[in-house]
């Protein structure tokens, strides 16, 4: 589990094609004290697992699926990534809860300033747009941020002068592809409301829908 707030960078030293996945080398720009061999680190916003560490110098596979959902399929030697490392529960949670789990990738539409600020705006498929809601959290690229306006198509976000200038966002450009994980908590709240539910054979039977019908047929209304 990740904060969406960013450590620092790194740089993509190193890629290898590993049957239908990949192998990444990543040098971070800061210390990687404490970090070992199975521990997960956000590269991106995506959660990949540490498989070899020296020093500032870490190495980690990436399945078929993550390259699937995520911008690592494009990836090239020489990108500079943003890097995060799994929160303690004892530290402060300064953004918010983001899992690592890619929902799918956004296209920079464009980057205008606003004040002290860039608005950026970034398209993507409606999938994942049903997650998001104005002044709502979304990860993009691992960087938490807050929704300014969300259409069925594109977003927009405010990046301030630090958030610019500590993660990738700030030289990113129009066109570029970004990785975007929405709210877990949506994805959660659809589920139980469309009163979706396994039965014990293992098929998806349908419930009924929680909505004012329901609620007015079962007296609480």
């Amino acid at each position: 589990m990740f904060t969406g707030i960013i450590e620092g960078l790194g740089t993509i030293k190193g890629l290898r094609q590993t049957g239908e996945g990949k192998r990444l080398t990543i040098n971070a720009d800061f210390v990687l004290d404490k970090t070992r061999i199975g521990d997960s680190i956000a590269v991106n916003g995506a959660c990949v697992t540490v498989v070899v560490i020296d020093g500032k110098r870490f190495e980690v596979d990436v399945s078929p699926e993550t390259l699937s959902k995520t911008t690592f399929d494009k990836t090239s030697i020489g990108e500079r990534v943003n890097l995060e490392r799994a929160l303690c529960l004892s530290d402060r949670i300064d953004g918010h809860l983001v899992s690592g789990h890619v929902d799918g990738m956004g296209t920079i539409k464009q980057k205008k300033t606003k004040g002290n600020s860039i608005i950026v705006s970034i398209g993507m498929d409606k999938s994942i747009s049903r997650y998001m809601i104005q002044k709502g959290s979304v990860a993009v690229d691992g960087i938490s941020l807050t929704i300014n306006n969300c259409g069925k198509e594109s977003f927009d976000v405010s990046i301030i002068p630090h958030t610019g200038k500590l993660t990738t966002i700030g030289f990113k450009k129009v066109g570029d592809i970004v990785n975007i994980e929405t709210d877990m908590i949506g994805k959660y709240v659809e589920r139980f409301v469309a009163g979706r539910q396994d039965d014990d054979s293992g098929k998806e039977t349908k419930k009924p829908a929680l909505n004012m019908q329901f609620l007015a047929k079962a007296g609480f209304l």
